[in-house]
């Protein structure tokens, strides 16, 4: 009945009047938290703003559900203004640092600014459909721009902030650890950089915990229960329920291992299956022929981790022995694009994670040239058309069809333009080979529509249009992260043949 925008506000309402130890236990069959402690410390006080201007917004069960239309504005603004102090200023800098990297001029690292900033998705989910993924997007950008910046003690603690606001960041792990680890191995060992890595992570991770401890010991010591009218000890964890065979009943620190346990409990819901709704990844694809719920969750749990480290080592493993910071934003993208369409429990904003890095290409060398432009574009284009089962829920239709179109058209994509593909004068293979790939599903992408609007689905299968749609998608994706891939591999130079093409194109 109600959806992301109702989930914002209910942490908002339980956050500011819940104490803090029962935050991740409160009525959890009613939106209950389930993304880590700096969302929840976001939530609060957005809460508490809002209660200033108008206290039956958040009140306590009684506002579930509540539809004002001045509500809406506000939590708008708290997605807008939380965008504006974190992902703003982090691509700001990202942008400024990796373009002067590549010897860009200030004119081109603006225009890439400006499409960065308008990805038609991240509005789209962001701005419209109540979402704050640009606050943890913000942090990412700011750890690859430290990276890039050789600020590596700060490049720890934003990432750890990312993981702090959203696990989806989690997307992102692999090359921030073989990147950094690789910077203090090679070309030698550096004993002072591997120690402020250490140093920030650690101390990011505490500030980040500090709150959800200190408040579960002191609601402890006031009597108050994470679980009113549950003793503490009359439930077993929901997960790792070894750890009481070891924990003395009256420990003064029971308290915060079942803070700890119920938080990554939240966090990480391997309950609810390989993949949330219609998703356009690998697993969502597949089971159109395999019936994937047929086996046993713990299987599918080894395969989704099985197939998510084969194809996400590659592009880390040239990180690690290549780490050079002009490769972050393909490797991420990379990395993104392997979790992305195979790992556990996606949802179809995850798509969001491996269109920023890839976007983030059009400020690097040759980004606004043909070949990176209407690969970044085709990859965003494709992106927010898989989300339009999501989008149109919510009546969002003309905005999906506004915001896209404007941002094909200022890029100079299909529908509105081939400018991406021709008019330099050239017509090389490759060029004609993109242009062929991208065509077969830009006219997909518009029969996709004209069907959906005017033939309803037969009665028997009900989800015939969405499956298309995560069928195509799936499809789609799989080439952008070949392709993603390729270039990170003739970037790095690892293999000779790629330096031979590289010799060969200057």
């Amino acid at each position: 009945m109600f959806g992301d925008y109702e989930a914002q506000r209910h942490w908002m309402e339980i956050t500011t009047h819940l104490p803090i130890s029962q935050w991740y236990f409160y009525d959890l069959q009613w939106w209950g938290l389930d993304y880590p402690p700096l969302t929840a410390y976001h939530s609060w006080i957005c809460g508490k703003i809002g209660t200033l201007i108008n206290p039956f917004w958040f009140e306590l069960y009684t506002s579930r559900g509540n539809q004002d239309a001045n509500l809406k504005i506000f939590m708008r603004a708290t997605v807008i203004l939380s965008e504006y102090l974190v992902f703003i200023p982090a691509v700001v800098m990202f942008v400024r640092r990796y373009s002067r990297l590549n010897g860009m001029s200030n004119w081109t690292a603006s225009v890439a600014f400006v499409a960065i900033t308008m990805q038609p998705g991240t509005i789209l989910i962001d701005h419209i459909h109540f979402q704050y993924n640009t606050v943890m997007l913000g942090f990412v950008a700011a750890s690859m721009s430290s990276m890039i910046a050789g600020r590596f003690f700060w490049a720890s603690v934003f990432f750890v902030a990312a993981l702090g606001f959203k696990q989806m960041a989690l997307y992102y792990a692999l090359p921030v650890f073989f990147f950094l680890l690789g910077s203090c191995l090679f070309p030698r060992i550096n004993i002072t950089r591997f120690l402020s890595i250490v140093v920030g992570t650690l101390a990011a991770s505490a500030v980040l915990l500090l709150p959800l401890i200190a408040g579960a010991l002191y609601d402890e010591g006031r009597g108050i229960s994470a679980k009113p009218g549950v003793e503490a000890r009359d439930e077993h964890l929901p997960i790792l329920q070894w750890i009481e065979d070891y924990v003395p009943a009256n420990a003064f620190y029971w308290p915060v291992i079942q803070q700890l346990v119920q938080v990554v409990h939240r966090v990480f819901p391997f309950a609810r299956g390989l993949f949330e709704d219609k998703v356009a990844n690998f697993w969502c694809a597949i089971n159109v022929v395999i019936k994937l719920r047929n086996y046993p969750s713990e299987l599918l749990q080894k395969a989704s981790l099985a197939a998510t480290l084969a194809f996400s080592l590659p592009p880390n493993l040239i990180l690690f022995f290549k780490p050079k910071r002009e490769l972050l934003p393909l490797a991420f993208a990379t990395t993104a694009w392997a979790f992305f369409l195979f790992s556990f429990q996606v949802h179809e904003k995850s798509v969001l994670l491996p269109l920023m890095p890839m976007t983030l290409l059009l400020a690097g060398n040759n980004g606004l040239g043909k070949s990176t432009r209407a690969w970044v574009g085709f990859a965003n284009i494709l992106g927010s058309w898989t989300m339009f089962p999501l989008l149109q829920r919510v009546e969002l239709r003309v905005p999906y069809a506004v915001f896209t179109l404007l941002w094909a058209y200022l890029l100079g994509l299909p529908p509105t333009s081939l400018n991406a593909y021709f008019g330099d004068g050239t017509n090389s293979f490759a060029q004609w080979g993109t242009f062929l790939v991208h065509a077969a599903f830009y006219v997909a992408m518009a029969a996709w529509h004209i069907v959906e609007a005017f033939f309803p689905p037969p009665e028997n299968k009900p989800d015939l249009w969405t499956v298309a749609n995560v069928g195509i998608g799936a499809a789609g994706f799989v080439i952008c992260y070949l392709w993603c891939l390729y270039h990170l591999v003739v970037a790095s130079q690892i293999l000779p043949s790629s330096v031979s093409a590289k010799k060969k194109t200057q």
